[in-house]
């Protein structure tokens, strides 16, 4: 059954200004303004186990695979940022996505997935939960009609990623919920790339807001983490219930370390995703570019969604492109960059380069790499704080690199084109 029916009402400025600036103000002063005497900086509770008063006595925190209180301060912040309850935070993005699945279905239960996710959802889904007896099924989640027809008649949950990972496909995320409530099915949204500054699912129409706490919430390469954001108290309730089973809760300190990150994620998102649009726009002139993924490049009805769910007038920090060459070129290229770091990673202050064929999406079925658009040629690039010159100038030095068939692998072979385990 779909838990849409008992979902409270939360206050949501009706002003799209008011609510960015509600989101703008959590991330600094979740909780309300500091009073006098306590620490500018939130505290870390690092401990544990949490002292009783008395046998059976109730206290807020016993035992720290349970709930600790800095995981409670971030649960709280996220919460915040999407005018909801106080999220549940676990140690990873894919533990938050394993808990979901675990508690939304049972064996003989099917999950309807979106063709474009990230590689490790696909794996979790196909290699790990089938076991179980939970089917899934992968539809071009662009088309709201296609989601219609590929249900089941034991379909428990729609999960989607829009923009979707590495192709920022977008997915019209009012138009699925009504799916999904009219099937009985919950609807999680992967909103990892765009954070609660730049898009808001729950407001949308979706059950669940789902993040990698790793990437841009964080935003520092430094704290692992993931999180699920919903407004029913009983779904968030039966979330926390497995993460208590399977002992994935955050760690306290990396629950600090996020809570400092999320300070200045408005203005990380504002700058990176700035930045991201001028070198879309640079990549999209450049000769060797086959194709830029970037919504702001997009026209027509994907416009329009862009600009009717993304807040701002901004599109994200990820922008994807194809060179020419395949991945020879692809592998020239990363070999040749030298500012980009190529990494298995997204959101952080540093640019960031990944090969998603070889690296994120390595054990996704090549016949579903092929339907979503990640070919081999195809580079993911997480946008920084450097001066876009610095980016301009590190990227065109590598293009002319990889279009150059008078490069060569360096001496010992290439490590860049081996499948990842991330």
């Amino acid at each position: 059954m779909s838990d849409h029916s008992s979902q409270p009402s939360f206050d949501r400025p009706t002003d799209p200004a008011g609510e960015t600036h509600q989101t703008h103000l959590a991330c600094l002063h979740s909780g309300g303004p500091t009073p006098a005497g306590a620490p500018l900086v939130r505290t870390i509770t690092q401990s544990t186990a949490f002292a009783q008063g008395a046998v059976g006595a109730s206290t807020d925190h016993q035992y720290s695979r349970v709930s600790n209180p800095t995981v409670a301060d971030l649960e709280q912040t996220l919460g915040d940022l999407e005018a909801a309850p106080p999220g549940v935070c676990f140690s990873t993005g894919m533990a938050a996505e394993t808990a979901l699945f675990l508690t939304a279905c049972r064996a003989g239960d099917h999950v309807l997935c979106a063709r474009s996710v990230y590689g490790g959802t696909t794996r979790l889904l196909r290699q790990v939960l089938s076991g179980l007896g939970i089917e899934s099924s992968f539809v071009d989640a662009t088309d709201p009609s296609r989601v219609r027809t590929s249900l089941q008649h034991n379909t428990r949950l729609i999960f989607i990623e829009t923009p979707a990972n590495p192709t920022l496909e977008l997915t019209d995320i009012g138009a699925v919920s009504t799916i999904a409530r009219e099937a009985g099915a919950l609807l999680a949204v992967d909103n990892t790339f765009l954070t609660p500054v730049l898009q808001q699912p729950l407001d949308l129409g979706a059950d669940l807001s789902v993040y990698s706490t790793t990437k841009f919430m964080e935003g520092h390469s430094i704290a692992m983490g993931g999180a699920l954001v919903g407004r029913n108290p009983e779904l968030l309730d039966r979330l926390r219930f497995t993460r208590k089973c399977t002992g994935a809760i955050q760690t306290p300190h990396n629950a600090w370390l996020t809570l400092n990150g999320i300070r200045t994620l408005p203005l990380r998102m504002r700058s990176q995703s700035e930045t991201a649009a001028r070198l879309a726009a640079w990549l999209k002139g450049r000769a060797g570019v086959r194709a830029v993924h970037h919504p702001t490049l997009y026209s027509g009805p994907a416009r329009a969604l862009a600009d009717a769910q993304h807040l701002d007038g901004l599109h994200g920090a990820v922008v994807a492109f194809e060179i020419e060459g395949g991945i020879d070129a692809g592998r020239r290229f990363s070999r040749s960059c030298r500012l980009c770091a190529l990494v298995e990673h997204v959101g952080s202050v540093e640019t960031l380069l990944t090969h998603p064929a070889t690296m994120t999406h390595a054990e996704v079925p090549a016949e579903q790499r092929a339907e979503c658009g990640v070919t081999d040629g195809l580079l993911r690039l997480s946008v920084g704080l450097e001066p876009v010159e610095a980016i301009i100038a590190d990227l065109s030095q590598a293009l002319d690199a990889a279009m150059s068939t008078s490069s060569v692998a360096p001496e010992g072979g290439e490590k860049d084109g081996c499948a990842s385990a991330a």
